[in-house]
């Protein structure tokens, strides 16, 4: 299990938007933090790990099972790769049931539901919608 739970996760993530004073270094870090994902090989980047309802073009690949889920993705967008890295941060490597009880309440804590196109905002919860369903599906899956 991640050394923090996905709460833990998340205030680390309020804490370190709050370090900067105005949107241009907000927007400069996630595009730093999109950077560092580590990149998705061109086999995972199908269809069925594409995410709907984005208009940028994002994957999300989900391994494991109702215990613990592992989440890999990308995306060809900048700023959306870091929101990618976010959610990330939040949400992979917990169990199923973790994922489907946590609310992406850092989304508006750090004002990314203010500052987001409406596409973008948009795209952000196709994400969190994406991973929820790949949660449930482990849950019903269970013996």
């Amino acid at each position: 299990m991640n050394a923090t739970d996905s709460k833990s996760a998340q205030q680390e993530i309020i804490e370190e938007f709050d370090f900067f004073d105005d949107w241009t270094g907000r927007y400069q870090y996630l595009i730093d933090l999109g950077r560092k994902l580590p990149p998705l090989p061109a086999e995972d980047m199908t269809a069925a790990n594409k995410v709907d309802g984005c208009q940028s073009q994002v994957w999300i690949v989900v391994s494991g099972d109702a215990d613990r889920l592992d989440l890999r993705a990308t995306s060809d967008s900048a700023i959306v790769s870091g929101l990618v890295a976010l959610l990330l941060r939040v949400y992979s490597g917990r169990s199923a049931r973790e994922i489907l009880d946590t609310d992406p309440a850092f989304i508006n804590a750090i004002g990314l539901g203010k500052h987001l196109s409406p596409t973008r905002s948009n795209g952000l919860a196709s994400m969190v919608k994406t991973i929820k369903a790949h949660a449930q599906r482990a849950i019903g899956q269970q013996p």
